[in-house]
């Protein structure tokens, strides 16, 4: 089992107990807002992303992980890898992403558990080079991606929903440990 240890946070699997908690957040409209299309998701739904992403895991060797609190053990979000599917400048790379319960924000926490799974993804599986998009707009998601030192490179439109996107990204070259 794939488990990250970072100073307050541990990335880890998906657990069955974890359906809950993540359906709360996935309720949760100002947590939505930026993702997607900015619905909320039904606990069913939910399921089904967790079952994609633990899918993902096993086919690529990489996911999205939980994000757990060390302290208290309360599931505060999710954060991990994945393969890109769009904006078309970058499908097929692997992305960065994150979203984390309302309760969780402005700690530090996202900046956190995205360092932990950028340092993974570029030291401990060898990736060369990680994306990530953010929508214009979301400042908190750009401020977390200048903290990881992820670059600006271009805009776009998001094919599905026509959201204004930023694309972003860094290269091995350029990660801080």
């Amino acid at each position: 089992m794939t488990e990250i240890h970072t100073p307050r946070l541990l990335l880890r699997r998906w657990l069955d107990d974890d359906l809950v908690p993540l359906s709360e957040i996935h309720s949760d409209p100002e947590v939505m807002r930026w993702i997607g299309d900015g619905s909320t998701r039904s606990a069913e739904e939910t399921a089904e992303d967790i079952e994609a992403w633990e899918e993902e895991w096993d086919e690529e060797g990489f996911g999205i992980f939980a994000v757990e609190l060390l302290g208290s053990g309360e599931l505060a979000g999710a954060v991990g890898l994945h393969l890109a599917d769009a904006p078309p400048g970058i499908a097929g790379e692997v992305a960065i992403c994150w979203r984390l319960g309302r309760a969780f924000w402005g700690q530090g926490y996202a900046s956190e558990a995205a360092h932990g799974a950028l340092e993974f993804a570029l030291q401990d599986r060898g990736l060369d080079r990680i994306v990530a998009v953010c929508r214009t707009g979301d400042t908190a998601s750009a401020n977390v991606l200048a903290k990881l030192g992820m670059r600006p490179e271009g805009a776009a439109q998001d094919p599905v929903h026509g959201h204004d996107l930023r694309m972003f990204g860094i290269d091995l070259t350029e990660f801080q440990a």
